[in-house]
């Protein structure tokens, strides 16, 4: 894995951590919806979850793919900067895209459990990620639901940002059903 990749990952090891800890905090609260239409917080890990899985199965099939890759451009990388400050500025909600709700059931399985499966998936990315191949750094490699195809470093990017977005739903969460 090159040094950029390593350190972007080591990034979000750490934010999946403190947001796993936050959510385990909550004890049996964990599985409380704060309200009507909304996910308690452990459906917020299990939305990670079945998000990471995809991009890691996207990842995967695009790689196995030997040509098509297209160099990221220009709009590639302000398209990626506005994805990534619109998930840090705290008053921003997204609703999941479509194929993503569908994957969720509506009680979260277990925290060990969802740990359990996010380990997996996030090992599976890291051995991804330590055979990425050095020439596809600089190309379209995912393409995300708004913002359309990113390189590696700006999925890794959007994978942090993303988490970064739902730790700050899991401390709202928190303060309505403490």
């Amino acid at each position: 894995m090159n040094h950029r990749l390593h350190l972007r990952f080591e990034q979000l090891e750490q934010a999946t951590n403190r947001l796993l800890e936050s959510v385990a905090a909550l004890g049996d609260k964990a599985y409380q919806s704060p309200g009507a239409n909304q996910w308690s917080a452990a459906q917020v890990v299990q939305h990670l979850v079945i998000s990471e899985t995809g991009i890691g199965q996207y990842l995967e099939k695009k790689l196995l793919q030997e040509e098509g890759h297209q160099k990221a451009g220009i709009g590639s990388f302000l398209k990626s900067r506005l994805l990534r400050v619109m998930l840090r500025l705290p008053f921003t909600r997204f609703k999941a895209p479509s194929f993503l709700a569908k994957m969720m059931p509506e009680t979260a399985p277990p925290l060990p459990e969802l740990r359990a499966e996010w380990e997996a998936v996030r090992r599976r990315l890291e051995r991804l990620l330590n055979e990425f191949p050095g020439k596809l750094v600089s190309h379209a490699i995912f393409k995300h639901p708004r913002s359309g195809m990113l390189t590696i470093n700006q999925t890794l990017d959007f994978m942090l940002d993303h988490i970064l977005h739902h730790q700050q739903q899991v401390e709202r969460i928190k303060k309505t059903v403490a």
